[in-house]
């Protein structure tokens, strides 16, 4: 997961909650298993799934109160690094996998190894994959897994009835980098100026658009485009790296990307998607909420925040077939970890082992609000969310149909990302050339010959 939704959270949130203690772990002390933990999420949409897990947790006993706090994305990463360099970090967080690399190189994360083996945790009981993706470069364990996520298309269906644009139709949109395929052209055609004239109808002024049909968050080049562009480049074979995980060498000097981030630029110039400039400080759900936009691309744990708005009928549809005639998603699997720091070992580890099992995660699922790791508790969510009269097909069947691909899982996250933001940011923005990106690339890959 995985950023996002993230954009659109709640103010910090804090629960002191009562935990109980489950399985065993190392320690220094017997304090370390006991006394107060402090836990730390950034999704406000999970929180009151995390309070019951807790809730429940406390009924066992009641040796161990954790302090969960919730602090939206844009400032939950600096609050954590910093807390790490001044002492102060969250005994136990959830963790990405585009930051735990760099965890591990400053040697801020517990390795979870002999906890997994004493207290028998068993790790065929997530999603295939799930549980590799936190092991780091030096074999070791960082994390246990707490959900997956997967891209489709949120759209606004009276907007496209009313465009005479039908849910099949919105269900088998195609792309390519030269003309957009049938995708620009839904997205062109659900554009509507303050005239009422559509984006693809003669007299439309891009200059005093009233809704467009692309909704824009921002360039997404802090997690390779997950949500937003991603999605589309991997139909062309492209990659983010020259393997996963653990690449060194990044490739977005290929002209497959630089084809496909000018196309997807050339939304904003044609006036079908919002200038990036405007999009400062806005939340695009939220204007999608607010019919300023027909169409977001988002990932799964955001179906709660898009399907809540109210007067707005929902629709998700696949993300749209690409180059090679298929669709894409990329994935992402968060997990907890545990601050190296932590003067509550045994208590972390305890909650991170109940946070990774049946018990919490089938809590999540039953909320409806993101899809868990284990797999059973995956089938669960998927009824919940048909519960709710929510179609979740576009997101599941990317994993039945082996259709996703991996986050990039490197080293130097933050220093890439720094590189790679402002350069992608020029780019949709319209100041610099799609090509212009082969010389930021130059700089993330000399970050790797050092």
């Amino acid at each position: 997961m995985k950023k996002k939704a993230l954009g659109a959270v709640a103010a910090a949130a804090v629960a002191a909650i009562a935990l109980s203690a489950c399985g065993s772990g190392g320690g220094s002390s017997a304090d370390s298993g006991k006394g107060e933990i402090s836990y730390w999420l950034w999704d406000a949409n999970q929180l009151p799934a995390y309070q019951q897990c807790a809730d429940d947790f406390h009924k066992a006993n009641p040796d161990i109160t954790v302090k969960i706090t919730q602090t939206g994305w844009d400032d939950y990463w600096g609050k954590i690094t910093n807390g790490m360099a001044s002492g102060t970090a969250p005994d136990v967080f959830t963790d990405h996998l585009s930051k735990y690399p760099d965890f591990i190189k400053t040697k801020q994360l517990v390795p979870l190894d002999d906890a997994v083996t004493n207290d028998k945790i068993d790790l065929t009981q997530y999603n295939p994959g799930l549980a590799d993706l936190w092991v780091g470069q030096d074999g070791k364990r960082y994390g246990l897994p707490k959900d997956w996520d997967t891209v489709a298309l949120f759209y606004n269906k009276k907007m496209a009835s009313d465009a005479g644009i039908t849910p099949e139709q919105m269900a088998s949109l195609s792309w390519n980098p030269q003309d957009g395929g049938t995708y620009e052209k839904a997205i062109a055609h659900l554009t509507v100026d303050k005239n009422g004239k559509r984006g693809d109808e003669p007299g439309f002024d891009k200059n005093n658009v009233a809704v467009y049909g692309l909704g824009l968050p921002g360039s997404d080049a802090e997690n390779a485009g997950q949500t937003q562009w991603s999605f589309l480049s991997a139909t062309t074979g492209w990659t983010t790296t020259d393997k996963t995980p653990w690449g060194s060498h990044f490739n977005y000097d290929d002209k497959r990307l630089q084809d496909t981030i000018a196309w997807w630029a050339s939304l904003a110039q044609k006036g079908y998607m919002p200038k990036l400039e405007t999009t400062v400080g806005a939340n695009a759900a939220d204007s999608f909420g607010a019919g300023k936009a027909a169409i977001n691309s988002n990932g799964d744990w955001m179906i709660g925040q898009y399907t809540s708005y109210k007067g707005v009928d929902v629709g998700i549809a696949p993300t749209p077939t690409g180059v090679d005639g298929k669709n894409a998603s990329m994935t992402n699997g968060l997990a907890d970890s545990i601050w190296a720091g932590t003067k509550k070992k045994d208590a972390s580890i305890k909650w991170v082992e109940y946070l990774a099992s049946s018990k919490c995660q089938d809590v999540v699922a039953s909320k409806g609000v993101v899809f868990p790791a284990i797999k059973t508790a995956s089938d669960k969510a998927a009824a919940a969310f048909k519960a709710k009269g929510i179609d979740v097909t576009p997101f599941t069947e990317h994993v039945k149909n082996g259709t996703t691909f991996l986050l990039p899982i490197t080293d130097n996250a933050a220093k890439v990302s720094g590189i790679m933001k402002p350069a992608m940011d020029a780019v949709i923005a319209g100041k610099a050339p799609a090509s212009s990106l082969t010389a930021a690339n130059d700089q993330v890959n000399a970050l790797f010959s050092k």
